[in-house]
């Protein structure tokens, strides 16, 4: 089954590691790109400021099913990630994280794991039961993203019931 699916992420730092998610085989096979909706000008939807910010990502996650975070390195730190993250919830949409800090930039490099960013968020007053509780993360790398994406996909939205 097609999912349409967010992706949320640290545009400035993560684009090129993000990239080769994105452009992996699944968006043939099980995916078409036309159900990875991130794609919009960041840098005209940035001049905008807080509201059109807010605004976009809310009409971005119309209609979809899952959405995917790419943890990078400060991801967990990034207020628009937080805010993906939340509305992401909010509205019932499956949810997976997946570390793309083994991943190559076009220099080559690596870069050092991030904080997972769903351990900021606590469900209702219950302190100790974390969303990182609820939701399920991967390294693309080591855990094959390449192959293994597009059930990571399937299973978060059966997860939400979706």
């Amino acid at each position: 089954m097609a999912r349409r699916v967010f992706f949320s992420f640290h545009y400035d730092r993560d684009v090129v590691r993000v990239s080769q998610v994105r452009n992996c085989d699944v968006v043939t096979s099980d995916f078409t790109q036309d159900d990875f909706l991130d794609a919009a000008d960041w840098e005209t939807v940035k001049k905008g400021g807080d509201a059109a910010i807010k605004k976009w990502i809310d009409t971005q996650l119309i209609g979809t099913s899952v959405t995917v975070v790419l943890i990078g390195r400060e991801t967990s730190e990034r207020k628009y990630v937080k805010y993906e993250i939340e509305q992401s919830w909010n509205t019932g949409n499956g949810m997976i994280g997946i570390y793309i800090h083994n991943a190559r930039n076009f220099a080559g490099q690596t870069d050092i794991k991030g904080a997972n960013p769903f351990e900021t968020f606590h469900m209702g007053d219950n302190q100790n039961d974390k969303l990182s509780n609820h939701v399920k993360t991967y390294d693309w790398i080591n855990d094959n993203g390449r192959q293994n994406i597009g059930a990571w996909i399937e299973q978060a939205a059966k997860d939400r019931g979706r």
